[in-house]
């Protein structure tokens, strides 16, 4: 069957015409970097014939510094049994000059071509006038003019495009004139590529697409981003680029500057604009919105709202889904025989279940903020506007809403890095969101200072303590995020920051289907792909909390309840009862793989003012921060342990260690929230970024960095307050 191609630049509508002419359901947005995979569908042509057509990630040019640019550069470019049957290019009406540098790019690969004029109604708007008719003589191809939105030319488009595959004739393009320096480097590289088998001169359409791989190898190498390249390429290029510089020569300026003046002889007399006398609705509101203060103070305001529905709107929904894992679990108790099969399907595989669902109110409602911010076009300017800023730590500006996001959650933050173009600066955001302090750290923050804090201490007779301690800690956060990215950009991930180049789209409505189609896609895809890593992880977490048991340890409260059985007063038999499961859990937590790798780990522990049994609970904690609590409340045998539970409190408030000194002192305390804020304990996250980085290796630096951080952090904090004689009590 044969293949057609959707090829564009971003936000030139190349998405919603896809869906329109098959039917699919592919992500629309207003937004450069949504589409960064390749979407395909099933198309019948007028004349009944059958293609397949490919939605390509939207480029602006044959340069690629993403792999998402990559993809489509090299469907584009593909040789023999890969190479496409024709291409439907996709031009923003409103934005005809850049549009047609990629296009004529395009049509010099020699595949049959269609282009797509998109947005012809907002050009009208605008006062443009094209001549479409004279346009599609000098491209030799058709110019179809469309208002996708509407439906207008679809007809015809489908017609054009039938009669190119059938016909199979390609465009009468012409390559732009380049100087004789250019061009000998241009050869250079092109030998370089046949040598490698990543170009051939067997035909003129092979010789055509082999100096457009070329003029992408030489635009796109100026930095290790893009792997995969042989290093002979790689090397040729740098040569070539070395020595131009060494000439005074910008070699990328000459090749774009060629590029634009072959598609300004190819517009000269087609285009014309009628005078408008007042500003377009986009630039009366972003003299607002991009407005160095104003700019600020409304993304604050969207961020407080997005902040706040990550905070407290979607509790709720977690806390039905809780609820309802809560009994099914109870359920399946009820209904199972006890037994170790009974256990590893209500605590490992329910509760691992339980673990992925509880994530997708807030991966829900992240994604429809992020698709409304898209879609109306005010991303690109949040981006812009917070850019000044974030490159001074060395970040870019789209990595600001997946920083905020952090402090509600780390999963869906990690994965709304998706709209970073740059795969280095999508990384070293990956790397730093785990560093906001996310909700799952607040329980360990409450208990902490509910247990060695009293409530009605205050400073200065205003500000208690705990709330002053709470601030410190998503102080300290922040500190760490801006102060993490600043130094892995100059070492780890050191390279050349990219220059945020920005499309500023016009404003539009959102459209309510796409918002739900989107959602419903990531949301699919985190259920898919992270969703069996952490279930798993779950459930091998679930062993080492619970196994192996003592059969004599278990014999003996089979005895005691059994005992317990016989009591006539059924509320003292169920308090009793109650009272030993409590007891049993914590004797099997504490001859349990981790109760015995937190006791041989206790040394390294005590340097912090830990103790094996707080670090029974930090390995709990790594299903997700908030089991903390309920670990600690199975080792020091309080049944269904909150951060809130009074029983709990009294239970760590009497902790003493060999020598007799209090376990949790305020230093240890706030030794123990240092721990949290900086640590990765959170195996969701570390399968949510190996998802998203698609290697291992990424996360096992995450987790690496972030415990050596939080150890060094937490082993200071806890040793210098000693020093000074704080927080340590008898």
């Amino acid at each position: 069957m044969r293949t057609v191609l959707f090829a564009g630049n971003p936000n030139a509508g190349k998405t919603t015409l896809f869906n329109l002419v098959t039917g699919a359901r592919a992500k629309v947005g207003n937004y450069p970097g949504i589409t960064v995979d390749k979407t395909s569908a099933k198309l019948r042509l007028p004349s009944g014939a059958q293609c397949v057509v490919i939605d390509l990630p939207g480029s602006y040019s044959l340069t690629a510094r993403s792999s998402e640019e990559r993809l489509a550069i090299d469907s584009l470019l593909a040789r023999g049994a890969g190479a496409a049957s024709a291409v439907v290019v996709v031009v923003d009406a409103t934005t005809l000059a850049r549009g047609l540098y990629f296009a004529s790019q395009i049509l010099e690969t020699g595949l049959p071509a269609v282009i797509a004029l998109t947005m012809t109604d907002e050009a009208k708007k605008a006062g443009l006038e094209i001549d479409h008719a004279e346009l599609a003589q000098r491209l030799g191809c058709p110019v179809i003019p469309l208002v996708a939105t509407r439906g207008e030319g679809k007809a015809e488009l489908l017609r054009a495009l039938d009669q190119a595959l059938e016909r199979g004739v390609a465009p009468k393009a012409a390559p732009p004139r380049l100087d004789e320096p250019t061009s000998l480097d241009l050869a250079a590289v092109e030998r370089e590529l046949v040598s490698a088998d990543l170009g051939a001169t067997d035909t003129s359409a092979a010789k055509r697409k082999l100096r457009l791989r070329a003029e992408w190898a030489i635009l796109s190498l100026g930095g290790d981003e893009l792997e995969g390249v042989p290093e002979r390429v790689r090397e040729t290029v740098y040569a070539r680029r070395s020595a131009a510089a060494g000439a005074r020569r910008d070699l990328d300026a000459e090749l774009v500057t060629a590029r634009y003046r072959h598609v300004d002889a190819l517009l000269a007399g087609l285009l014309s604009q009628r005078p408008t006398a007042v500003k377009s609705r986009s630039t009366r509101i972003d003299d607002v919105l991009v407005h160095p203060l104003w700019g600020l103070l409304v993304f604050a305001a969207v961020m407080f709202v997005v902040f706040q529905a990550l905070f407290a709107w979607a509790e709720p929904l977690v806390g039905l889904i809780e609820g309802a894992v809560d009994a099914v679990k109870g359920a399946a108790k009820s209904s199972l025989p006890e037994g170790p099969f009974t256990d590893l399907v209500t605590d490992g595989i329910i509760a691992g279940v339980g673990n992925v669902v509880v994530f997708v109110p807030q991966i829900a409602i992240l994604f429809v903020f992020i698709t409304l911010l898209e879609d109306s076009g005010y991303l690109a300017r949040v981006a812009f506007v917070i850019d000044r800023v974030m490159a001074k730590v060395g970040l870019n500006g789209r990595a600001f809403v997946p920083l905020l996001s952090g402090f509600a959650c780390a999963i869906p933050a990690v994965m709304a890095t998706r709209t970073i173009e740059s795969r280095r600066d999508r990384l070293l955001t990956m790397l730093v969101v785990p560093l906001s302090s996310c909700s799952a750290r607040l329980p360990v923050y409450v208990l902490m200072t509910s247990v060695v804090f009293d409530p009605e201490q205050k400073v200065g007779g205003v500000l208690a303590v705990g709330a002053l301690v709470l601030f410190a800690m998503y102080t300290l956060s922040v500190v760490a995020a801006l102060g993490v990215a600043f130094v892995l950009g100059r070492t780890v991930l050191k390279g050349p920051r990219p220059t945020l180049v920005l499309e500023l789209p016009p404003y539009r409505m959102p459209r309510a289907v796409n918002i739900a189609r989107a959602v419903a896609s990531r949301v699919r895809r985190f259920l898919v792909d992270a969703g069996t890593v952490i279930l798993a992880l779950t459930i091998v977490l679930w062993a080492l909390l619970n196994y192996p048991k003592d059969p004599v340890t278990e014999a003996r409260f089979d005895e005691r309840r059994a005992a317990a059985q016989t009591e006539p007063d059924e509320g003292a038999k169920a308090e009793a009862l109650a009272a030993l499961e409590a007891e049993q859990a914590g004797e099997r937590l504490r001859s349990s793989a981790a109760g015995r790798v937190g006791q041989v780990f206790e040394p390294a522990l005590e340097p912090l003012g830990f103790d094996w049994k707080i670090g029974v609970g930090l390995i709990g904690a790594f299903a997700a921060r908030e089991v903390f609590v309920s670990t600690l409340g199975l080792v020091y045998d309080v049944s269904d342990a909150t951060e809130e539970t009074a029983g709990l409190h009294a239970q760590m408030r009497e902790a003493k260690r060999a020598d007799g000194t209090r376990v949790f002192t305020p230093l240890t305390g706030v030794a123990l929230m240092v721990f949290f804020v900086l640590a990765c304990q959170c195996m969701s996250t570390l399968a949510v970024v190996r998802r998203e980085s698609a290697s291992w290796r990424w996360p096992a630096f995450l987790f690496a960095y972030m415990t050596a951080l939080a150890y060094v952090a937490t082993l200071a904090t806890y040793q210098i307050g000693r020093a000074l004689g704080l927080g340590v009590g008898g």
